[in-house]
């Protein structure tokens, strides 16, 4: 696949940015790839690097802009950028790749990658070792592994537990429904059960697994692990990818792709509260439609902050404990300042936070000359 056209950039790009687009191509070994610093205002841009065969311009500079909001939202000292490498994250030339993207950057000083869709603490290492610059690192190289401690799922949780008050529901009992069983949903599904909440559906690319009574969230995650699959889980019905919309369900966590719900699947999606584990998965129009059907949607930038939390206290200095702390109580403030707001306005949850995230970047850009 190739760049796509940069007329589709300009038509995003507002008073926040994007400041710098950058398409990068090393013909040697293949690499293609774009970044996209969105706005630094705060400080320097911090977002993870997404490997896949289809991410496009677009994409990345929508997930740039998630990115400058959810640091905002967060109150961290960093802006938002983001970076795609174009190409499939199972490729057996991956270190090489990824060594290459690395020193392609290694001057653009305004922009600290992380891990994201396709790339682990293992290609942090690799681009520390290169530039000397990133963050979600191995524990061995001083890190504070992201997936290990699951970060952005423990955020998630947290916000879950905040919202269910505003929802009218009882997390005690109610049904969990994942989309997407990687790092972020795997672990916000662990975390959830912690709560009293009971996993009954879950999928990934090969399927979805759904048991009414509950699923063994520790054997599935396990399986999981050993296999790649969810569907080598024995206890539960194997169904297709997207039945896992039709499954009526309490929570729902879109945990992988962008636009998994959209226009064509909402009207179908029987939920109470959607809990957005993933960067943009669900549509704007969708998100409207989904309020004025009484379905609480937490945004993406306040429910799924816990990993870009946990990575700049990593990139300060922090310890664990502390990115677990900042994480509880940034997200639980957060998520219950915007379900005020909401409330309160008679807005979405994603107009109140965007409005709380605007005037904290705008306030920052006051302070540039």
């Amino acid at each position: 696949m190739g760049f796509d056209s940069e007329h589709r950039i300009f038509k995003l790009a507002d008073e926040f940015g994007p400041e710098l687009i950058i398409y990068i191509s090393e013909t040697k070994i293949g690499l293609k790839a774009i970044l996209v610093v969105d706005n630094t205002a705060v400080g320097p841009a911090m977002g993870g690097i997404r490997i896949s065969p289809d991410v496009s311009t677009t994409e990345v500079a929508r997930l740039a802009r998630a990115m400058t909001m959810k640091n905002a939202m967060a109150r961290l000292p960093h802006g938002g950028g983001k970076s795609g490498i174009i190409a499939d994250p199972g490729l057996p030339n991956k270190e090489a790749l990824i060594r290459a993207f690395a020193r392609k950057i290694r001057h653009i000083i305004e922009y600290i990658p992380g891990p994201d869709m396709g790339t682990s603490e293992t290609e942090m290492a690799y681009i520390r070792d290169e530039i000397n610059r990133a963050v979600g690192l191995p524990r061995v190289l001083g890190g504070i592994p992201l997936d290990e401690i699951g970060s952005t799922g423990f955020g998630v949780a947290v916000c879950a537990e905040v919202a269910s008050e505003y929802a009218g529901l009882d997390l005690g009992g109610a049904r969990l429904t994942v989309e997407g069983f990687g790092a972020v949903g795997k672990n916000a599904a662990k975390f959830l059960v912690e709560r009293g909440v009971v996993l009954i559906a879950a999928s990934d690319s090969g399927g979805t697994i759904y048991n009414a009574d509950g699923l063994d969230v520790e054997a599935l995650i396990g399986i999981k692990n050993a296999t790649g699959s969810v569907l080598n889980y024995k206890d539960g019905e194997k169904l297709l990818m997207t039945d896992l919309f039709n499954i009526s369900t309490d929570i729902f966590v879109p945990a992988a792709r962008p636009d998994v719900i959209t226009l064509s699947n909402v009207d179908v999606l029987d939920t109470k509260m959607i809990i957005e584990g993933a960067n943009i998965p669900t549509t704007p129009e969708a998100e409207k439609l989904l309020h004025q059907r009484g379905v609480l949607c937490v945004p993406d930038f306040v429910a799924n902050a816990g990993g870009v939390i946990t990575a700049s206290v990593e990139y300060h200095g922090g310890t664990e404990k502390h990115a677990i702390e900042q994480t509880e109580a940034t997200i639980r403030n957060n998520t219950k300042e915007v379900l005020e707001m909401s409330r309160n306005q008679s807005i979405t949850p994603r107009e109140a936070a965007q409005s709380i995230a605007r005037h904290r970047i705008k306030q920052a850009m006051n302070y540039r000359k």
